[in-house]
């Protein structure tokens, strides 16, 4: 029994197509930009006792925390592999990713409870200092979320949910200020900082859910195991293959392990044309790391939780 554990390089860059290089300078000037809308948005809500302001003022804070996770994130994610660590630095993002998430719920029901009082006992709102501070927050933070928008690196999208949440929710204060400053009710400022908390829940749960599912070395979002398989069968040479398995080490970049059966009389040689043929073409279902254990018809089937078996028609 032969074991071959390598990247098919033939036509192809793997840190190209599957590693994204997160923009660490972008999240330096992003976490820089953050903390002052996080005073202005401070002071601006304690001075119009908007709750709404102060509530989205709690968001740029989980911002910032966010945003220097996601930074140290991303240079820990440029050290290399090494013996501990046989992966390197990868999941460093993906964990940031998760706390994130996690604090922005938290943020979420402290605001619920806060707009629970204020909906019991009004309180008086200055709608010019909203309008001012929140305006700081919708224009800084549609400039950084958008200019990071298209980056596919797990991490750095959670950092820009914040940063589109904190736009969002600062349209929405200074809506509720022009409103406030007309009709002077006053109960429209809880009444935003539930809609800011649904939002920043809503966002929050599909960050865990994605950061969980790689956690737990689920299935990657778009890989269908099915189709893997009968990718891996439609090499004539390949028999059957079983205890396979797929998951993402970090963003864009999945890998796949399992052992395939193939007859006792191929060459190494030959073998390991078999495995370039069987990589490129799990290439193009977007899994670039593959680990094959070649066995023959004598060899007994794995009991793992996933043994699939195929028949070529």
């Amino acid at each position: 029994m032969e074991k071959y554990s390598h990247e098919h390089h033939n036509g192809h860059n793997h840190e190209d197509v599957f590693h994204s290089h997160a923009p660490a300078g972008k999240l330096k000037t992003a976490f820089v930009l953050t903390l002052i809308i996080l005073i202005v948005e401070l002071f601006g809500g304690f001075i119009s006792h908007s709750l709404a302001l102060l509530s989205d003022a709690g968001h740029v804070l989980t911002d910032i925390a966010a945003i220097g996770l996601s930074w140290y994130a991303v240079k820990q994610s440029e050290k290399s592999a090494n013996e501990k660590l046989t992966y390197g630095y990868f999941r460093a993002g993906i964990l940031a990713a998760f706390i994130n998430g996690i604090t922005l719920i938290f943020i979420t029901l402290w605001i619920l409870w806060e707009a629970y009082n204020r909906f019991q006992n009004p309180e008086l709102v200055t709608p010019t200092w909203m309008f001012v501070s929140a305006g700081v927050g919708l224009i800084l933070n549609l400039y950084l979320g958008l200019g990071m928008r298209h980056d596919e690196n797990i991490n750095v999208k959670s950092a820009v949910l914040h940063m589109l949440g904190d736009a969002a929710a600062s349209a929405g204060v200074i809506i509720g200020g022009i409103i406030i400053s007309f009709t002077h009710w006053y109960v429209i400022d809880p009444i935003l900082s539930v809609l800011i908390a649904l939002l920043i829940a809503f966002g929050a749960w599909n960050i865990v859910k994605q950061t969980v599912s790689i956690l737990m070395e689920g299935t990657p979002a778009g890989v269908e195991i099915s189709k893997v398989v009968e990718t891996i069968l439609s090499v004539a040479e390949i028999q059957d293959v079983h205890d396979l398995h797929v998951w993402t080490i970090t963003t864009g970049r999945n890998a796949l392990s399992c052992h395939a059966v193939v007859d006792s009389n191929f060459t190494v040689k030959e073998l390991q044309n078999i495995l370039r043929d069987v990589e490129h073409r799990l290439l193009h279902l977007n899994i670039g790391h593959v680990t094959i254990q070649i066995e023959d018809q004598c060899h007994p089937c794995g009991n793992s939780l996933l043994c699939c078996k195929g028949e070529r028609k």
